[in-house]
C-alpha cells in the first residue's frame, strides 16, 4: 500500500539542533529525530513510505523568503519531498510571496499560529486566504493547544466558512488537546484532518472513533517527524483495526486528492 506522511518538519542543518531543542522545550517531551532531510528519508525508507509533504514555519517575518527557498531547494533535491511553505502575519507583502510561493512550484502552505504568534482568523490574513483559494493551494494548520487561543477549533471552523474554496488541513485531529472540542466545531465542516501527535493523547480506542466520526475519507496521516519516528506513527495506526479501504484513503487516496496527483 502506498503511504504519504503528510506532516514531516525539516530544517536545515546548521539550526536543527536549535529547532529540535525548541520544540523539546516547548512541548515538554523528547523528539524522536534529529530533523534533517537525510534522517526523513532514512527513516522513510525503513517505514515503507513514498512521499512526504515537507514544512518549514518562518517565525520571524524576517526569514519568510529563506525558508521557502529552503523548502523549495530540498523539494527539488529529493523527489519524494512535496514542498509546503510558509508565511508570516507580520510580513511586509504576504500576498506577494503567495505569487512567488506559486510561481516556484511550491505545494501549498503551512501555518503555526501558537509559534508565530497571530489568530489564524486574523482579519489581516484574509488577503492571504483569499488568494490562496484562487491559486489552489491548500492550508495545512497547526490547531489547538489548552495554552494558548490562536488556533482553536473554532478559529479553524470560521476560516473553513468564509473561504469555501480553499482546502483546509486541520492537524492533529483539529485540535491538539482540545479533540472532543474540535470533533463540535469541525465535524459537519468542509476541511480534512490529519491525526499527527494525536493518538498517543487520546488513546487508541478514541482515536479510533475520532477518525470514524470525521469519516476516513477526510483523515491523513501524518507523523509530525522530527516529534515522532514515521515507522512507529505507522504501527499505530496498522493496529486499530481500521479496514483496508479507510487504510487506503488515510494513508494516500486523500493525500493525492488534495495534491491534485
Amino acid at each position: 500500500m502506498e503511504i504519504y506522511d503528510f506532516h514531516a518538519h525539516i530544517y536545515p542543518n546548521k539550526i536543527k539542533e536549535k529547532a529540535v531543542r525548541s520544540l523539546e522545550d516547548g512541548y515538554d517531551i523528547e523528539v524522536k529525530c534529529d530533523g534533517s532531510a537525510e534522517d526523513l528519508l532514512e527513516a522513510g525508507r525503513k517505514a515503507g513510505i513514498s512521499r512526504f509533504v515537507t514544512l518549514a514555519v518562518a517565525l520571524s517575518p524576517l526569514h519568510v523568503e529563506s525558508i521557502n527557498n529552503f523548502i523549495l531547494e530540498e523539494q527539488k533535491e529529493h523527489p519524494e519531498f512535496i514542498a509546503f511553505g510558509s508565511v508570516h502575519p507580520d510580513h511586509p507583502d504576504s500576498c506577494g510571496e503567495i505569487d512567488r510561493i506559486k510561481k516556484l512550484g511550491i505545494k501549498g502552505i503551512k501555518l503555526h499560529p501558537d509559534s508565530q504568534r497571530f489568530k489564524l482568523d486574523a482579519r489581516e490574513m484574509f488577503p492571504v486566504y483569499d488568494l490562496m483559494s484562487q491559486y489552489g493551494l491548500p492550508l495545512l494548520v497547526h490547531c489547538g493547544d489548552y495554552r494558548y487561543d490562536f488556533d482553536n477549533p473554532e478559529r479553524v471552523a470560521r476560516i473553513i466558512d468564509e473561504f469555501p474554496k480553499l482546502t483546509v488541513v486541520a492537524a492533529h485531529f483539529g485540535g491538539w488537546l482540545l479533540f472532543d472540542r474540535a470533533i463540535d466545531a469541525l465535524k459537519n465542516r468542509n476541511c480534512y484532518l490529519d491525526c499527527s501527535s494525536s493518538i498517543m493523547y487520546t488513546g487508541k480506542r478514541r482515536g479510533l472513533e475520532l477518525i470514524r466520526e470525521y469519516g476516513a475519507e477526510r483523515m491523513i496521516f501524518g507523523s509530525d517527524y522530527p516529534v515522532w519516528n514515521p515507522a512507529e506513527e505507522l504501527e499505530t495506526l496498522w493496529s486499530l483495526g481500521l479496514s483496508e479501504r479507510e487504510l487506503e484513503l488515510i494513508f494516500s487516496k486523500n493525500a493525492k486528492s488534495i495534491l491534485g496527483i
